[in-house]
């Protein structure tokens, strides 16, 4: 990573609205001490990444429930560009309720996804990556340090978005052979990255309720969703869509309204 592209300023022009509001009032800033984690009977991790010499440097503090590795709380402090202040804002938002494995998943896209204006409008901008992956290194170096906790027996690590790819020719390679738990954490995983952001940006979300003959995925709307029209119109055909697309072309998904 080279110097330059670390510590180049950026025009707060080229932020989107959200993400300016997050830099200029982080209520995430800050850290925790080692009696307050016993005190909760949590566990403090400390993930941090870049170097003061390079001008950018963040840690993320997390107290991680020590029975399911769910992150409870999450801050940060960061020295360094506004884009990795807004980085790291922002990310806290997202770690808590998530367990470390799930944490683990959470790519620069996702998070630039939460903060924009436009749905097709970056909210960061291209040269600020540099920023996003000294988060996204954070969090890799926090939750190695939680993988001796036991997550949930409730909860199916789905594969690895890498693993999905952006469109199956014919569904997702050995689908048939899947086991119900396992295809219902393959369309949770398409629904992390690819539909549940968008419909977050809304104040909405979707939740999986169960899978039917292997064919029927039915859903519930949460949110602003449950009253809008395109619940059953635009936004269902997209679900759908994406769902046939990076699942398997025979998946129907039906609403409980």
């Amino acid at each position: 990573m080279g110097f330059d592209a670390l510590t180049t300023s950026f025009a707060w022009s080229r932020y989107s609205k959200k993400l300016t509001a997050k830099i200029e009032r982080p209520h995430n800033v800050g850290s925790f001490q080692a009696d307050q984690s016993e005190e909760r009977g949590m566990r403090m991790v400390v993930g941090t990444e870049g170097t003061l010499k390079e001008g950018n440097v963040v840690s993320l503090y997390w107290l991680v429930d020590k029975e399911d590795g769910v992150v409870v709380d999450a801050m940060f402090q960061a020295f360094g560009q506004s884009a990795l202040i807004g980085a790291a804002e922002v990310t806290c938002d997202l770690l808590i309720g998530k367990n470390y494995d799930q944490a683990s998943r959470i790519n620069a896209d996702l998070i630039d996804k939460q903060v924009r204006d436009r749905s097709d409008e970056p909210a960061f901008p291209p040269d600020t990556i540099p920023h996003l992956h000294l988060v996204l290194s954070a969090i890799e170096n926090a939750a190695e340090q939680c993988t001796d906790i036991p997550l949930a027996e409730s909860y199916a690590a789905p594969p690895a978005p890498a693993d999905i790819g952006e469109v199956v020719e014919g569904g997702y390679p050995g689908w048939e052979k899947l086991t119900k738990k396992k295809k219902i954490a393959v369309i949770e995983e398409v629904l992390n990255n690819d539909i549940r952001p968008y419909v977050a940006l809304d104040g909405g979300g979707v939740e999986v309720l169960d899978l039917v003959n292997d064919q029927e995925i039915k859903i519930a709307y949460q949110g602003n969703c449950t009253s809008c029209y395109s619940a059953v119109g635009a936004t269902l055909s997209y679900i759908q869509q994406v769902i046939r697309a990076k699942v398997h072309p025979d998946l129907t998904v039906v609403p409980d309204l």
